[in-house]
């Protein structure tokens, strides 16, 4: 609102104090401005004025506010302004046609209240609708409390005015904003207004880079960082990269890595498996520019030596997962390194690193006590001591498998100790007894993989064992092994949980025991029979359609499935012209 700026501190003040007294005026209105706007009045006539204000308020039906004569002196007040009182009259209480007679003069004269300026290129829009002001809304008042207080609000004219009202407003603009106004008081409705096409790209930034994390490193790389600019920016957020996986790429080389490490620094994830041309000097690179690496996989990188695990273990303290399986230069000093500096260590894959022994791996077991998952395969120098020190220092096992190493009962003996110990492979143990495996399913009861393949002394005697103790155990694997109908009869017997079981190359296995353990078994989902040759197909076939529920493992079955696969995926059989 208007307020008369002056010299004297304390005349304004009192003048404020008297103007927001007597302006009972809540809408944006042109009485408001003329009342208010008193740089040139004197007392009498701001006085004068403000009992003008007061009687027009009190206007409440158009044939008072047609009657409403202002006295000589009031005119004379206004004619100092040089303005029209018509002009402040509210929309609601004086006819269209009255808008039609304003002059254009006071097109650009707004509410001194509001503080803002009209547009004359901006179509005319409705302030407000049904009487409610802008202080309503704006303290939390509800709609109706407001109609409770009816405030006079002026509504902007019709489009036939608006011509009228904004004179210099371009005809283009006023065209393409066609507006229909249903009456006075009620809001304008605006039709066939020109609206932006929706686009991908006016989503949030966070939301692009959430959608592009679901895609490869090839989908990211070929496809969509080349639709546009905007989004190869974002396939190169450093978010998407915090996980590098360059694995089964051969092309890749140690410059390749060079500049990945010089663009993206500080990953999470590594994973180069079957990289063959990349060298040390490039891993060590990339690995000295991520400090905080979690997970660094290299399987079957033959060509690496110790100086990676040294990188890692003088760069990357807070490595949890370490898998290096088939490098075959790979050696004790490595391991101890790792196990130094690396105690958060929880996840190792050292199967067929066939240099590594006992020494590396007890430095590892007593360097990272929060073991959860270890791997060994083919490592022929790893024994029983190897074992009784991951059970002795990581009570948090919870996978071990220790396949085709040099391994006997008096090393497994010792995971006995592992309460969490959840899924066990001791597959291809030579010197594996009956007695070994029963205490270890006793005494480890959260037992839910149990791989005793390629065990010959594994017999029927055991496996009843492990049906009636294991009450945690789900998945059982006896390929190879010296069992006969009577183990999947004990199984189906005894077992309420265990769902897979794979007793493929036994030989002894006929058709009474893969039917009794379909017909007994409540839990089995998957049933592997393959070459066991004293199973008859056509028992199998009768089996899939008696227990559908069940999925059995021979040739001809997996060939069948195969098949029906191929055709989903729309293949067709080629054939060849006669």
């Amino acid at each position: 609102m208007g307020h008369l700026v002056s010299k004297n501190s304390k005349r304004v003040k009192k003048r404020r104090r008297k103007t927001r007294k007597n302006c009972i005026l809540h809408g944006p209105c042109m009485l408001c401005f003329i009342v208010h706007n008193t740089s040139t009045l004197d007392d009498d006539q701001l006085e004068s004025a403000s009992k003008l204000a007061e009687r027009y308020a009190t206007l409440t039906n158009p044939e008072e506010c047609a009657k409403f004569i202002l006295s000589p002196k009031e005119l004379g007040i206004l004619e100092e302004r040089n303005k029209n009182l018509l002009s402040g009259v509210p929309a609601k209480l004086i006819g269209n046609q009255l808008f039609q007679t304003v002059s254009s003069e006071y097109s650009d004269m707004v509410c001194k209240r509001k503080c803002t300026k009209l547009q004359a290129d901006t179509p005319c829009k409705q302030l407000r609708c049904a009487g409610v002001p802008a202080e309503a809304t704006e303290n939390g008042l509800s709609s109706e409390s407001a109609s409770a207080n009816p405030v006079h609000v002026c509504l902007l004219p019709s489009p036939a005015s608006c011509s009228t009202v904004h004179p210099i407003a371009p005809v283009k603009e006023r065209d393409s904003a066609q507006q229909l106004c249903s009456g006075a008081g009620e809001p304008l409705a605006c039709e066939n207004m020109t609206v932006e096409p929706l686009n991908i790209n006016h989503l949030p930034s966070s939301i692009l880079l959430k959608i592009f994390s679901n895609l490869s490193l090839d989908e990211r790389g070929l496809c969509a960082s080349l639709v546009c600019k905007y989004w190869r920016d974002l396939c190169l957020d450093f978010q998407l990269w915090k996980q590098l996986d360059l694995s089964g790429r051969a092309q890749v080389k140690d410059d390749v890595l060079i500049r990945i490490a010089s663009w993206i620094q500080n990953l999470t994830e590594i994973n180069i498996s079957d990289c063959r041309n990349v060298t040390d000097k490039g891993v060590c690179f990339l690995i000295s520019k991520s400090p905080g690496l979690l997970k660094y996989t290299a399987c079957r990188c033959k060509q690496l030596n110790n100086s990676t695990l040294d990188s890692i273990a003088q760069n990357c303290h807070l490595l949890q997962k370490l898998h290096v399986g088939n490098q075959d230069k790979l050696t004790d000093e490595g391991l101890k390194q790792i196990g130094e500096m690396c105690p958060k260590l929880k996840d190792i894959h050292f199967g067929q690193c066939y240099q590594l022994s006992d020494e590396g791996m007890v430095a590892i077991a007593k360097g990272c006590p929060n073991l959860q998952r270890i791997y060994m395969q083919e490592n022929k120098m790893v024994t029983d001591k190897s074992v009784k020190a991951f059970a002795e220092h990581c009570p948090e096992l919870q996978y071990v498998g220790f396949m085709g190493c040099s391994v006997t009962s008096e090393g497994v003996i010792h995971l006995t100790r592992l309460r969490q110990l959840s899924s066990l492979d001791l597959r291809h143990i030579t010197e594996l007894n009956n007695e070994t495996v029963m205490e270890v399913v006793k005494k480890c009861k959260n037992l839910s993989s149990l791989n005793l393949c390629l065990n010959w002394c594994i017999n029927d005697r055991c496996v009843e064992f492990i049906a009636k103790e294991g009450r945690s155990l789900k998945e059982l694997y006896l390929v190879s092994c010296r069992i006969t109908d009577y183990a999947l009869i004990a199984i189906g017997q005894y077992s309420v949980t265990i769902e897979t079981v794979d007793v493929g190359w036994c030989k002894e296995i006929t058709d009474q025991g893969a039917m009794q353990i379909s017909k007994t078994s409540k839990s089995l989902r998957y049933l592997g029979l393959m070459r066991c040759d004293k199973v008859n197909e056509e028992t199998v076939e009768q089996l899939v359609q008696q227990y559908p529920h069940i999925t059995f493992s021979t040739v001809m079955q997996d060939c069948k499935r195969t098949l029906e696969r191929a055709y989903q995926m729309g293949w067709t059989p080629s054939t060849s012209a006669s």
